[in-house]
Parts: structure tokens; sequence; C-alpha cells
């Protein structure tokens, strides 16, 4: 076989959202290339040398040209091209019709089954036991007003849950609200816009379901686009990772589940397609106010990504550790200067010096929320011992 006869798609590869991760099978080193969607059972392991020239297929080349630049075999090529797209990691026919299966299954159960979640523990007794053992040893923020808000992270629960409870201690004993908005990242699906979910969510605790009403009012509202890319949740943890925490303060609660956007980023077109946050912003606030009754706000935010992992050329040390706090400190107080629009001017201008990651919707939430004051509880950084990755995150009380 040559270049010439495959399909279009594989002539001009591009691979579609992918997560290496480094194994070993016996002692030969090798690369697991999940895909983020799980889209099918089965995946696809290749040597690192192989990996090198996988990062090659990006769209821009044809495969000829890749096969020539990286010196790969043309036979070998061909039937790694092939491989990639049995599986949905290229983009073209065979991946949109694995990703129409894969919502299609989704429809038919009504949730996304728990991933992130499932971490917290086996069952929901055991989910509930971690987190009232978290509680426990937090400190009462002694927060008097009525909570309507939070930020807080979106970080594995091992190293994030001291804010996670800082965050939800108010809550324990609150009146449950009519809903609860949760905010989110997209930090690896498709969509550059707003993604709104009509799906639930599947936790070891239960399925937290929907808020139709208010769901199908945004879409009513804001057209398709709105949730096109619903299948990016998949792939998803910023929301998922709270609602463990929700239901154990509020049981049954539904939620209205939405992936902000980066402010930082332009759309890649802005044809109407895809709907904007302020768009959102606009529409959630009307629907709100026509459904009634009470609702509560989450902000799924970590804050500065840095270290080598993230591609930075040294180790996180001591200073390092101090200039990021201090960097926080100074775009905490922005934010809690409750402008939205200040907040992401304040990011712009010093372009997202530490990579925070959830500026979207902490802006988001300031303009959904409306709160009349702010407080930060609790700031963490969370660096391992070899200094590759440090991540902050916060937690914070909108009244």
């Amino acid at each position: 076989m040559s270049f010439s006869d495959l399909p279009e798609h594989l002539q001009m590869p591009a691979l579609r959202g992918l997560q290496p991760i480094p194994i070993k099978k016996g002692d030969t080193p090798l690369v697991l290339l999940r895909d983020v969607f799980a889209l099918t059972e089965e995946t696809v392991a290749i040597p690192p040398q192989v990996f090198s020239v996988v990062q090659q297929i990006d769209g821009q080349r044809t495969a000829e040209e890749i096969a020539n630049a990286t010196k790969a075999p043309l036979e070998q090529f061909i039937e790694l091209l092939q491989k990639l797209d049995s599986v949905g990691l290229l983009w073209g026919p065979t991946s949109k019709k694995l990703e129409e299966e894969k919502l299609s299954d989704l429809k038919s159960i009504g949730y996304f089954p728990a991933k992130a979640s499932a971490t917290l523990g086996e069952d929901s007794d055991a989910c509930k036991e971690a987190i009232q053992k978290w509680f426990e040893e937090t400190d009462d923020p002694e927060i008097e007003e009525t909570i309507t808000g939070i930020v807080a992270p979106h970080l594995d629960y091992n190293r994030g849950w001291p804010n996670y409870a800082s965050a939800y201690y108010a809550w324990q004993n609150a009146e449950a609200p009519d809903r609860i908005v949760i905010l989110g990242t997209n930090h690896f699906g498709n969509g550059d816009g707003v993604v709104l979910s009509t799906l639930g969510f599947d936790t070891p605790i239960g399925t937290a379901n929907i808020d139709q009403k208010v769901v199908q009012s945004l879409e009513s509202k804001l057209g398709s686009g709105v949730s096109v890319d619903v299948l990016d949740h998949c792939a998803e943890h910023s929301i998922e990772l709270h609602l463990p925490w929700i239901q154990y303060c509020f049981g049954d609660v539904p939620i209205v589940a939405a992936l902000i956007p980066s402010p930082m980023i332009d759309m890649i077109e802005d044809d109407g397609e895809r709907t904007t946050t302020d768009e959102f912003v606009k529409a959630l606030a009307e629907t709100l106010d026509q459904v009634g009754g009470r609702t509560y706000f989450v902000s799924s935010a970590d804050l500065s990504h840095v270290g080598p992992q993230f591609g930075e050329p040294r180790p996180v040390d001591d200073q390092r550790k101090f200039d990021v706090e201090r960097h926080d400190r100074e775009m905490m107080a922005k934010f809690m200067e409750n402008d939205a629009d200040q907040f992401i001017e304040a990011m712009k201008w010093n372009n997202n010096a530490t990579r925070w990651g959830s500026i979207g919707n902490m802006s988001a939430v300031l303009k959904l929320a409306i709160p009349s004051e702010i407080e930060l509880i609790d700031y963490r950084q969370a660096c391992d011992d070899r200094g590759a990755v440090l991540v902050s995150s916060c937690a914070m009380m909108l009244s």
C-alpha cells in the first residue's frame, strides 16, 4: 500500500486529544496512548521512539511528509496510522462514528459514569466517611452570612481535600438550594466555547441529576451550540470532583454543569456555532430569574501551575514557591474586588504569568452570584518532592 491509497483523512492525519502515559511491559518501556474520551476500550501502547513520530501527526503535513521527516518505514507508518484511526485517535469518519456511538450509549443511561469521583471511595458509606473525617480536621471558618457561592479546587482529593473541606464547611448544615450551578474548566475537550452538560453524573454516592428545566431553557435561548460538545464532559474532572461534596451536604439536589473557556484565548472562529461566556452568563441569569428558587454557585478553580511539568526550565524551589504565593495573593485580591472585567484585565496584563487554570469560571461566577462579600478562607500549594510540579488552590466563600 502507498500513501495515495489511504483514505483522505489519513493522507493528512491529525491527532485527537490523547494522554501519553509511560508504562513498562516487563523491562520494556512503552507509552500508552490514552484516549481522554474513552471512545473504545482498546488501547495503543508504542515504544518511546515511535511516540516521537506520533507527536508529528498534527494535521499540518501529509503522512508522506511526516514519514520522510522522521525516517519512518513506509509500511510500519501506514500500519501505525491505521491503528490510531481504528481506536478513534485521529480526526476523521472513524472517530466521528465512535463519538456518535459513545453519545448514544450515554444518552441511553442518562449520565456520565463515575471516574474521578470514584477515587474517593468504593461506595457511598466510604465516601461519606472520608468527607466527614476531612470536615472534622478542618477549622470552622465561622461565617454567619448565607453562603451563595464558593471557589474550591479540582485537584485530586489527596492533595486538594483541605481546600474542598474549607470551602464546603459552611454548607454542611445549610438549607438545601433548588439547584447548584457548577462552573468547570475544559482541560482536554474539543469545545472552545461554553460546554453545557445535558446529562447527569454518577458518583459512588449516587447520580447527580441535571436541572432539566434550566438546561432546556438554556438550549432554547442559546441553540444547540452550547451543548454540541457535551462529550467533553467525558474527559473532564473539574465538575465531577465536586459532586460527592454537594451530595454529602445537600443530598439529591439538581445541578447545572458547564465548562467555561479561558478569556485569555480567543475562540477559533466567531461564527455563532459556539457559545461565548458572556452569552451564557446572560442567558443563565435570565433563566434563573424566570424559574425562581434558590441557586448556589460553585467555581471549580485551580490557580497556578508551575514547574518542569508545565514547561519551566528549573525545579520548584522555596524561592519559586514564595514568588508564586505572592503573585497568587495579588490575583486573588483582584478577584475579591468583585469586578470580573478588572480581574480578567489584571490577568491579561501579566499574561497569566503562573498559568492560572480557571480564570474563565472564576470571572463568570462573579457575574452570576453577584456577591456582596468575598472571603478567602484558605490557600494551599501542592508540590511534589522533586519540584517537578506545583499547583496552588484556594477556598473562598461568596455571600
